[in-house]
């Protein structure tokens, strides 16, 4: 490097005197670019930074025109400098003016300077603005000089994104790293939270950039990559992939990313400019970042989520940083942002602070969305990228009914959803008007309205909402939150705790539905092609009848003196059904041999959601007391479609022919046995498909506790028989409106509230 004042360390150095001074935002920057300047013998040095319109303003300079300063703007991909902005990457030229991209800008003076070099501001890979050097004379700048260059670019990145650069802009100019941002993704659970982000796992903050001693810093990296690759190494080894949350694939690409020569060669090399090495960790995976997301194929772009991980752990390494944010140290209105997380880790935030959840990955079904929707908490998932778009305390909005998140929201946005959930508020207000009011329509039929349940937090719902008991509890949630396997009292004390909790009204308990997408940390896992066609459920059941038994003799001890009713999940064959039922048999005469209470009534049932089943219903319907209709898994297997899979999880309609008229088929036959049927998936939450399930005959749903008052406000202004006549009509005859269009028509037509 030609620096007349010892080199870029020698910089990195006085650059952080300069930031430690007691001045203003404009004359830190103004010294920041003389000592630029002067340490790499430039006749220029400047620094833009880009708004949030999309523009780069000329914040500060040494060796143009002063007066340019915050007049001069320019378009991203507009002149030398807004290349390296669109790029992202650095761009040297010995002749400037005869540059393709060179662009003229009169009030700079900048005419008679050749040598150019730019370099972007980077932070987490997106560009906050660009930092230049020129000369008068047609030189070429090196190697190091780049480097050099590109460290402190990282410097002035944290001096942007920290906002101290805001006081500077102009009225309707704010800084790109502050702009609002409107993001969408998949609505979990509906709700509206207004908050500031609460990072599940905080990104590690550098606070330390500049190195005093450059071998020791390379040490210390030598020393965490030794560490990060022992960890990965034993998460392999335990087969630890459900508290770690990947797949066995991604941690063997962890593992080879962790080896990986240049990796480490590009951070030992960024530790030699001067910097410490977590500053060298996190420069190089900003430049990364920035590269690969101006890539094409969606593979190569999806690694960058592992990179992103795998540097933050390595990041932990250096720093012994904890994994995740202090639930006492949330904000009382925090809204939590995660890549992915479990049940488990949800239910440790305090429900009193938490105001919404927002998800990188995670779709209707996952397990978290099921507690997030037990707990009443707004939750958004799939949204590409958020954990590296906010901030800890940024304004943040999650809108769990529609899928919007506002990050950094403006006033009058804020101010439309602030009125929103004043709506909310009377809305539900207007429901709880409605809870003892039966649940019949206009014509007389009573629709039985229960609740999805499998939390004890759920158990406040059944009274709050006026829900008729719990139409389907699911108690695997009890064995995936556990850090160990439940034993037989500590079952027996939460199915007490659900009867006692619903008094009168009945309840149905599902028994275990694990396996497949439903993993339970301290269980043995198997690898299977397709875990959701494999071993889970019932399956899983009777080939582990111990599992079983003791779940079932839990039960029958808990609703000692009641009655009590049982379903089994994923019956594709009568002679599941019949064995799971000896089972409970003889669990019932050991109860007895042993003196011990049992239920007044067992009665069993079985879940239709497996379309074999639906070849078997006069089989089915001759030995069982009642059935549930799984309208998720069941829509799932009719289209072999996953519903995880953001791609094809919308490709199909829920209300389409198919699926109504498998479901009548249902409906049907139950009705001729005599043998109630209940719907207990996620089509009996919505006011329209529940509309839909009234007209096919249903008499009994089953929802999330949230939908108990607006489908029984539906039902309340509800004719079943008129809409009965619609819906057979469309089942009968493949007609051309969608049932959907036909229903709200109908709807808005005789003004039931949907």
């Amino acid at each position: 490097m030609r620096g007349a004042m010892g080199g870029p360390r020698l910089l990195l150095k006085r650059l952080r005197e300069v930031m430690a001074e007691p001045v203003s935002a404009q004359e830190r920057l103004d010294k920041t670019v003389v000592l630029i300047a002067a340490n790499m013998v430039a006749e220029v040095c400047s620094v833009y930074v880009l708004r949030s319109d999309g523009t780069l303003e000329l914040y500060a300079t040494e060796g143009l025109n002063p007066n340019a300063v915050h007049l001069t703007t320019m378009r991203k991909g507009e002149g030398l400098v807004g290349l390296v902005a669109k790029e992202a990457e650095a761009v040297t030229t010995s002749d400037a003016q005869h540059h393709p991209s060179f662009s003229y800008k009169p009030e700079t003076g900048e005419e008679i300077y050749n040598a150019f070099l730019g370099v972007p501001i980077l932070r987490a890979g997106e560009t906050l603005g660009v930092l230049v050097v020129q000369n008068r004379a047609q030189r070429t700048y090196s190697e190091e000089e780049i480097e050099a260059l590109l460290t402190v670019a990282m410097v002035l990145a944290e001096m942007i994104a920290s906002g101290e650069l805001q006081a500077l802009a102009r009225p309707g100019a704010d800084l790109a790293s502050r702009r609002p941002l409107h993001l969408t993704g998949a609505p979990l659970a509906e709700g509206v939270g207004l908050g500031h982000v609460v990072l599940h796992e905080p990104r590690v903050v550098v606070k330390t950039l500049i190195a005093d001693d450059v071998g020791r810093e390379t040490n210390r990296l030598d020393n965490a990559i030794v560490g990060l690759r022992d960890s990965i190494d034993a998460m392999l080894d335990r087969g630890d992939l459900a508290r770690a949350t990947e797949t066995l694939d991604v941690l063997e690409a962890y593992r080879m990313f962790a080896q990986d020569r240049g990796w480490i060669t590009k951070m030992r090399e960024v530790i030699a400019t001067g910097v410490t090495a977590e500053a060298a960790v996190q420069r190089v995976q900003s430049d990364t970042r920035a590269r690969m997301q101006r890539v094409a194929d969606p593979i190569l772009r999806e690694r960058l989520y592992d990179l992103d991980d795998l540097a933050n752990r390595l990041l932990r390494q250096l720093t012994g940083d904890g994994h995740h944010v202090s639930a006492d140290s949330m904000p009382k209105d925090a809204i939590l942002v995660a890549r992915s997380m479990g049940p488990a880790a949800l239910l440790d935030y305090s429900r009193d602070s938490l105001r919404g959840l927002i998800l990188e990955e995670g779709g209707p079904t996952s397990h978290v969305a099921i507690v997030a929707r037990a707990l009443g908490i707004a939750t958004v998932g799939e949204v590409p990228g958020i954990t590296n778009l906010v901030e800890s305390g940024d304004a943040i909005i999650v809108d769990g009914t529609s899928g919007d998140v506002q990050v950094r929201p403006a006033a009058d946005v804020e101010k439309a959803y602030a009125e929103k959930v004043r709506f909310r508020a009377r809305r539900q207000e207007q429901y709880q008007a409605l809870r003892h009011l039966p649940s019949r329509t206009r014509d007389g039929r009573d629709i039985r309205l229960f609740l999805n349940a499998g939390l004890l937090v759920d158990l406040p719902h059944v009274k709050e909402s006026g829900a008729d008991g719990i139409g389907l509890f699911r108690t695997e949630l009890q064995f995936m939150i556990a850090s160990q396997f439940p034993r037989t009292g500590e079952q027996h004390a939460l199915y007490k705790a659900v009867l006692e909790a619903a008094g009168d009204r009945p309840v149905t308990f599902r028994t275990l539905d694990i396996g497949g997408d439903k993993v339970l940390p301290y269980m043995h896992q198997i690898e299977e092609e397709n875990p959701a066609l494999g071993w889970r459920a019932i399956r899983l059941g009777l080939d582990r009848p111990g599992l079983m038994r003791s779940q079932l003799r839990a039960l029958l001890q808990a609703a000692a003196g009641r009655e009590l009713r049982v379903m089994f999940p994923m019956v594709a064959a009568v002679e599941e059904f019949d064995a799971a039922r000896d089972v409970v048999e003889r669990e019932i005469t050991f109860l007895r041999r042993h003196g011990k209470p049992l239920p007044d009534l067992v009665k069993l049932g079985a879940m239709v959601e497996v379309p074999a089943l639906l070849f078997q219903l006069d089989e089915i319907l001759e030995r069982v007391d009642f059935l549930s209709v799984g309208s998720n898994d069941l829509f799932q297997f009719l289209y072999a479609v996953d519903r995880g899979n953001a791609r094809v999880a919308g490709r199909f309609d829920t209300l389409s022919t198919s699926v109504m008229r498998a479901l009548k088929s249902i409906v049907d036959k139950a009705g001729e046995a005599g043998v109630p049927v209940t719907l207990c998936g996620e089509l009996a939450s919505k006011p329209l498909e529940a509309l839909a399930l009234i007209g096919l005959g249903f008499r009994q749903l089953s929802m999330t506790p949230s939908a108990i008052g607006p489908v029984k406000a539906m039902v309340l202004e509800t004719d079943a028989g008129e809409v009965g006549d619609l819906v057979r009509r469309h089942v009968a005859a493949d007609a051309e409106r969608p049932l959907r269009e036909a229903l709200r028509d109908f709807a808005e037509q005789r003004g039931i509230p949907l």
